[in-house]
């Protein structure tokens, strides 16, 4: 027989079998047993947390010979055909690759046959969402007016955008991703049906690399088996998964506290020197900001376990920093693991100098010095007359269609921090439009400019680009994205505007104020 991969060998058989998702197999299981099932379900969650499975042993459940009041028996015929994948009367349907009206009409001609063997027919369609708009509609007729013979199974891992007709007519259920400590009692049983020998704080680092999904666990599991065989050390598995360990993680954290941004940097270098990868030493950074996140807001019982030896040290360096500084570093440093390009240590090192830049106003060489307004002005007591200097004869003035006056920024914490996030929306933009490139058109092309009570006001340097995010499609991306990365709803509006002079980069500010003195700029 040809062996199978874990994740398919170990595929949960019963609902008590299903991993974390204790709300969920509940529920279905008092449906079963007062024979109140419903006609059609939506599986919402991430990746590997038990939809599909769930939805096969719901399968199996509802038609199993010795039961149909609970857990199926895997024992019968239409258990045993579900569970070699050989039953007529469960159909899985993968609608990333069948998403188009005719695959769903071809589905509405077959509902309206009855079972060959089984009490139900049963239909899972995984990724639901990605179905296109007739054939998602030509979907909705047969769950309005389903064959009492017909169970549908909809699983999707991004469940707003499954159209609210589709949703309205199934009870949904929310997986959510698996805990640590459940995975790692699940890779237990495992390997000691496998006769796997690992120490289970390596099963830990098993979990903690899947983030919540049990067949990535298991995939994770089954790889160190492949590479090692059936003895696993810790230090194999650190190895492979890329857990670094190392103590300089924690001695990062203590000079961002401390701005101390040369021996930071020294860090850094001597991380890269080593040959660390720097995705995981980033990642292991950022467990530890986030643990002195958690000690500052008196929630340590939220902390990793495997900081609890270095909690007190925590506790001195969190009294040290405030929560807003605490706050930007985990943000800034989560945001440089999107950010790496190949091995360069240089999005690590930018995030630990704008971590050490004060807040507020720069040194003042970097100030801009604004004139008085004219009404602050005693004339009186200067014995100054207010007088209006004409422009010079040769000079051309801008014609008044070619820009318009460029809007006054709102000075509120919330436009700041707009300001300060834009990159975030430009980023979450990525993919979008025709042609995928949204994030290009804004990246380099426009500014915000001004915030008008839920009118985000955005300043673009040329007609073109205004022009193409006026257009009402892409003006819609745009304020989704707004509204989704800042929590509330934005609308936006379009102006053109001169662009500013470049300001100095992080470095540059950072070399101004250990004494540094700009003598020359290039040109560009």
């Amino acid at each position: 027989m040809t062996s199978q991969v874990f994740y398919r060998k170990w595929r949960p058989q019963t609902l008590a079998e299903v991993v974390g998702q204790e709300h969920v197999t509940k529920t279905l299981l008092n449906a079963l047993k007062t024979g109140r099932v419903a006609h059609a379900y939506l599986f919402c969650g991430p990746r590997g947390t038990g939809k599909t499975s769930t939805g096969r042993i719901l399968a199996k459940a509802v038609s199993c010979l010795n039961s149909g009041k609970g857990e199926p028996c895997n024992a019968c015929a239409p258990c045993q055909a579900v569970n070699e994948g050989r039953a007529m009367d469960v159909m899985e349907i993968d609608a990333a690759s069948n998403r188009g009206i005719d695959e769903i009409r071809d589905l509405r001609e077959r509902v309206r046959f009855a079972p060959n063997m089984a009490r139900y027919k049963v239909y899972i369609i995984d990724e639901v969402h990605m179905l296109t708009e007739p054939a998602a509609n030509a979907l909705l007729k047969t769950l309005e007016e389903p064959p009492p013979h017909v169970l549908f199974v909809l699983a999707t891992t991004e469940p707003h955008k499954v159209p609210s007709t589709i949703l309205s007519r199934c009870q949904r259920f929310d997986f959510r991703r698996i805990p640590q400590a459940a995975m790692v009692s699940r890779l237990q049983r495992i390997c000691e049906q496998e006769v796997i020998r690992i120490e289970p704080s390596s099963l830990k680092l098993i979990a903690r690399s899947a983030t919540g999904s049990m067949r990535d666990a298991e995939n994770l599991l089954e790889q160190l088996v492949a590479y090692y065989g059936t003895q696993i050390e810790l230090h194999q598995v650190q190895a492979m998964l890329g857990f670094t360990g190392d103590i300089r993680a924690q001695e990062l954290a203590r000079h961002i506290v401390n701005k101390n941004i040369v021996a930071g940097l020294q860090t850094i270098n001597s991380v890269t020197h080593d040959g660390l990868d720097l995705r995981q030493f980033n990642r292991e950074l950022v467990e530890y900001l986030r643990g002195l996140l958690l000690v500052k807001a008196g929630a340590e019982e939220a902390i990793d376990p495997d900081f609890i030896e270095a909690l007190s040290e925590m506790r001195s360096l969190a009294k040290r920093a405030a929560m807003a500084e605490l706050s930007k570093a985990v943000r800034l440093f989560r945001g440089v693991e999107l950010e790496f390009e190949g091995f360069s240590p240089l999005p690590l090192e930018l995030a630990l100098v704008e971590c050490a830049l004060p807040e507020g106003p720069q040194p003042a060489e970097l100030k801009e010095i604004a004139p008085p307004k004219a009404e602050e002005v005693d004339f009186e007591k200067t014995k100054v007359k207010p007088v209006s200097t004409p422009a010079p004869s040769d000079d051309k003035p801008v014609a008044p269609e070619k820009f318009e006056k460029r809007a006054t920024p709102e000075k509120g914490e919330k436009f700041e921090e707009i300001r300060s996030r834009w990159g975030e929306v430009v980023n979450a933009t990525r993919g979008l439009g025709s042609k995928g490139n949204l994030d290009a058109l804004l990246r380099s092309a426009c500014e915000p400019v001004a915030l008008e009570g839920d009118t985000l006001v955005l300043g673009f340097y040329y007609d073109f680009h205004k022009e193409k995010i006026e257009d009402p499609k892409y003006r819609n991306m745009v304020e989704r994205k707004v509204s989704e990365v800042f929590g509330q709803p934005y609308k936006i509006r379009c102006v053109l505007t001169e662009r500013k002079k470049k300001a100095p980069g992080h470095l540059v500010e950072a070399a101004l104020q250990m004494g540094a003195r700009i003598v020359d700029e290039e040109e560009k």
